[in-house]
């Protein structure tokens, strides 16, 4: 399928999208194409990896995933979030058409995605009451966190914090170590 300016995109188009190494996804109808990560996006989402985990493990509330991963709300609604927890429920079906309710939803900002996980994207997790969405900026090296009911962001520069329902306790990630050498 060829790629159609100022088309309007289904989740079904864009699942036909070629193999290329560019994420595609669609919100409401517009097509999103990014390129393959930078090292130091990609370092990021590691880095997340291990403490994400690690309280989901011990807290038992949710399920990490990394992209790529199609996650489709609706006929026109298809993302890829670089890191997301899912309710243990859907997960445990391990098929991404299940995959509906996030608890956590995770951007590392590029140069070529920052409109779009500000605004497009921001406002879909907002409108979808997802409890958490956090932006993280590597070249301030910040994290925005953003709830549904946000018309701005908390920015975070020394710590940030994430306490789902359920969890006995808040996970709470450095950030001078998360950006460590970065």
């Amino acid at each position: 399928m060829d790629m159609v300016a100022n088309a309007y995109y289904t989740a079904e188009m864009v699942k036909d999208l070629p193999d290329d190494g560019n994420r595609y996804e669609t919100v409401h109808g517009e097509l999103f194409v990014t390129p393959a990560p930078t090292y130091r996006h990609q370092e990021i989402v590691i880095r997340l990896v291990e403490p994400i985990q690690t309280f989901l493990k011990r807290n038992n509330v949710g399920h990490l995933s990394i992209s790529p991963a199609n996650i489709e709300w609706g006929h026109d609604t298809l993302v890829q979030p670089d890191l997301f927890v899912s309710v243990n429920e859907e997960a445990e079906k391990q098929d991404w058409a299940y995959i509906k309710t996030l608890l956590l939803v995770i951007e590392v900002l590029s140069p070529s995605s920052i409109r779009r996980d500000r605004i497009q994207k921001r406002e879909l997790y907002q409108s979808r009451g997802i409890p958490t969405y956090w932006i993280v900026n590597p070249d301030d090296r910040s994290i925005e966190v953003w709830t549904p009911e946000d018309s701005a962001p908390t920015v975070c520069r020394e710590t940030v914090e994430w306490k789902p329902e359920g969890a006995g306790e808040a996970l709470t990630i450095q950030l001078q170590e998360l950006f460590q050498g970065l």
